[in-house]
């Protein structure tokens, strides 16, 4: 039987080659004949076996082979370090360090090159002991060349120990990557650079503050050599901690001095645009820094130095020296430059969040308490509001805080003065939906009313608009001035979503009113066909539910004896169709159209008032004026003043006082048939605004007994402290405790409710 055949030593690296070694001997083959029994048999050809057979022993080394080999990648590794040419074949190079290996001469190979490439790089370090060290950090000049002397010894060392990497790449790649504890080639160059060069303090220190030196120049605007500095710092880099610890230290101490200094200068020096704008600049170019030369790893706490020493300081002084004056004067791209900036730094967005708030409050402050201001409050309030929309939109990124905080704020600056405000939307609103406002289209109109909602929104005392709302609305209804009834179901809609559909009830039966009141004339004008003198006048009436519209003060006014009749039939019909109601005329809110007669023309006159029929039994006398009535004085001011004068006023004027005197004006005339005079729209008088405020008081009263007694009721029993928490959860208005105090008086002294006899915070509902 065969031999078991054994491993083959490594031999391909001595076969043919002519270095000494002689080749190996050929393999034997033995073959023998395999056996039968005996007895003369012959074994055949197809039973003879080859049988081959390894060499048990490792061919041996010529004598010093060894030694010279070594010699020769001495001289090799000796050039490469004095940059001369290379009297041997690289490959022939490679093949040697690879037959040491094979024959286990690694560890001492690898010594041996360890030992030249140390003295070698130690005697490095003598050119720069003897530079002059002394030279002031200061001489430029003298640090740049020592720079660029150390620079091109490491470059030389890392070309160097490349080429020695290469030839002695198989010991590399074998035997220390199976030992662990022993640095590659490449980090053992590293190494000994790091330990003989760079580690001596002359060196480093000299190294570290001209590279210190170089960025100082930098950013102070000069042109520096950024590929010297980028090679110097990467060298450090790669020297593993000597970057950390010797250099990043001190470049930002050196950095946090520098901006510490100049953000304390330029705070006082420049305005704040500006200072931001340099603050902007000098991230942006530390930002360079990193990215050029710089090790990644110092981004962070550079950056982080920047801002605070630049920013992080001086949050509250920026905003107190400059916030104001951006967002008044609107300036978009620095506001935006600010919100980027404050949102780096560490609590920046909540200080300006702060000061975000007090500026809303405090602009919004002088445009609501200010008396003189109360005409263009509103119109202020709006624009106001699209301003600090636009710059939350385009500045601030359209963030939540910034958004709720200046919601907040809205409420707190509109409330600042109580009703006002809420009076002065709804008289707003009034001009917008008022006949004859042509300064928006419908979708414009629309627009408007939405940004009044939002305005709407922010007040507490939403009751006060609705009184004065409603008045405005009813005058608009009864006396044909809306502008566009779908624009009043659109604001009447809004009002709806936002307060719920009691807060418009009242509202939405005015228009039910209306609407009803046309059915009910259509009915009325087919009953008036059927009389036997329907008369000449075509009578219109609209009838108001009481509860729906403001209350009317009842005005005495003397018809004429044919509209009294008028006013009997109209009366007679409709109780007829709805029994056990009651009438009550309200003249002062009707207009008549009449036909006059003057000296060339007939002209049909439309007027809001009823005074016209009344005239016209005096057309040829003259009336002397002498009364307190404010509505007869406004009507002859429209009369009498206005563009259509169809009476002529003695003293002339524009206003109409006591004493004047009117005459029928004969010969008046215009270009059209019919003609609408309207009666001058004066301005709501202090007296007619304290009674729709008092009525707004007196509803909330009707209010507040109801929630009361609605919560003791269920309560039974209640402290006062927890009977006023109650309320104020329940009602929708503000409301002082001393009121609330007042009528839980009223309430006990008209026994809904009575005070605990042991203590008298405590009460009890009596049923």
């Amino acid at each position: 039987m065969a031999d078991e055949p054994q491993k083959k030593p490594h031999l391909s690296a001595l076969v043919g080659h002519t270095n000494g070694l002689t080749k190996p001997a050929s393999l034997a083959a033995a073959t023998r004949a395999g056996g039968g029994g005996g007895g003369g048999g012959g074994a055949t050809a197809s039973s003879k076996k080859l049988v081959i057979k390894n060499f048990r022993e490792r061919p041996k080394l010529p004598d010093n082979y060894t030694q010279d080999t070594w010699q020769k990648l001495h001289e090799a590794v000796g050039a490469i370090q004095s940059s001369i040419s290379i009297k041997y074949n690289l490959e022939e190079l490679y093949q040697a360090v690879e037959n040491l290996c094979s024959y286990k001469v690694s560890a001492t190979l690898y010594k041996q090159l360890r030992q030249v490439c140390e003295d070698h790089v130690k005697a490095q370090i003598l050119q720069f002991r003897e530079y002059p060290f002394l030279v002031h950090r200061n001489d430029s000049l003298d640090s740049l060349l020592f720079l660029k002397k150390i620079n091109k010894c490491w470059q030389d060392h890392c070309r160097q120990m490349i080429m020695i990497r290469s030839i002695f790449l198989f010991l590399d790649r074998t035997y220390v990557l199976q030992n662990s504890m022993l640095p590659s080639i490449w980090d053992m160059g590293l190494e000994l650079f790091r330990n003989h060069v760079i580690s001596d303090k002359q060196v480093q220190n000299k190294t570290i503050d001209g590279i210190l030196l170089l960025i100082e120049r930098e950013r102070n605007g000069e042109a520096v050599d950024r590929s010297l500095l980028r090679s110097l710092l990467s060298m450090l880099s790669d020297l593993q901690q000597v970057y950390k610890e010797s250099f990043e230290q001190r470049f930002l101490e050196e950095t946090n001095c520098l901006y510490a200094a100049e953000g304390q200068r330029l705070m006082q020096e420049r305005e704040v645009p500006e200072y931001l704008h340099h603050v902007n600049k000098r991230l942006e170019e530390e930002g360079d820094r990193v990215i050029t030369y710089l090790d990644h790893s110092t981004q962070k706490p550079l950056i982080a130095c920047v801002e605070k020493q630049l920013l992080g300081e001086h949050l509250s002084a920026i905003l107190q020296k400059g916030l104001d004056n951006l967002l008044d004067e609107n300036r978009i791209s620095d506001l935006t430059q600010t919100y980027q900036l404050f949102s780096r730094v560490k609590g920046g967005q909540q200080i300006l969040l702060q000061h975000w708030s007090e500026y809303i409050k405090n602009f919004g402050t002088t445009i609501v308490v200010n008396p003189e201001k109360d005409k263009d409050m509103v119109q202020e309030l709006l624009d106001f509001k699209d301003k600090v929309d636009h710059i939350i939109e385009v500045c601030f990124q359209k963030n939540e805080k910034f958004i709720n905080l200046m919601k907040e704020s809205f409420e707190t600056f509109i409330n600042k003065r109580p009703n006002k405000p809420a009076e002065l939307i709804a008289k707003y609103v009034d001009s917008k939906l008022r006949a004859g406002n042509k300064e928006a289209t419908d979708e414009e109109l629309e627009r408007i009313l939405d940004k009044i909602m939002i305005i709407f929104r922010f007040i507490h005392g939403k009751d006060v608009f609705e009184a004065f709302y409603k008045k405005d609305l009813a005058k608009r209804l009864l006396v044909g001035k809306s502008a566009s009834v779908d624009a009043e179901k659109s604001m009447l809609s809004k009002l709806k979503h936002e307060c719920g559909a009691a807060f418009t009830s009242k509202l939405e039966g005015m228009f039910k009113d209306m609407e009803l009141s046309k059915d009910v004339m259509v009915q009325f004008k087919q009953y008036m066909q059927n009389q036997s003198d329907p008369g000449n006048i075509d009578l219109t009436v609209n009838i108001l539910t009481m509860g729906y519209w403001p209350t009317y003060t009842p005005m005495e006014v003397h018809l004429n004896s044919e509209m009294i009749k008028l006013q009997e039939v109209f009366k007679t019909f409709y109780l007829g169709k709805h029994s056990g109601r009651k009438l009550q005329w309200q003249t002062t809110l009707g207009h008549a159209v009449l036909k006059a007669e003057f000296k060339e023309v007939s002209l049909l006159i439309n007027h809001i008032k009823l005074f016209m029929l009344m005239f016209c039994s005096a057309f040829s006398h003259t009336l002397n004026f002498f009364t307190e009535d404010s509505e007869l004085r406004r009507t002859l001011q429209s009369l009498a003043c206005g563009k259509a004068r169809v009476l002529i006023k003695n003293p002339k004027g524009k206003d109409v006082e006591d004493g004047d005197k009117f005459i029928f004006n004969g010969d008046f005339k215009h270009k059209l048939f019919r003609i609408k005079i309207n009666q001058i729209q004066m301005k709501e008088t202090v007296e007619e605004q304290v009674s729709t405020t008092e009525r707004v008081f007196q509803d909330r009263q009707y209010q507040i007994d109801a929630a009361i007694v609605r919560i003791m009721k269920m309560r039974k029993t209640l402290g006062h402290n927890l009977l006023v928490s109650e309320l104020y959860n329940q009602l929708k208005f503000p409301v002082k405790p001393g009121d609330l105090k007042k009528r839980i008086e009223s309430l006990i002294d008209r026994d809904y409710m009575e005070r605990d006899k042991d203590n008298p915070n405590q009460y009890h509902y009596v049923a």
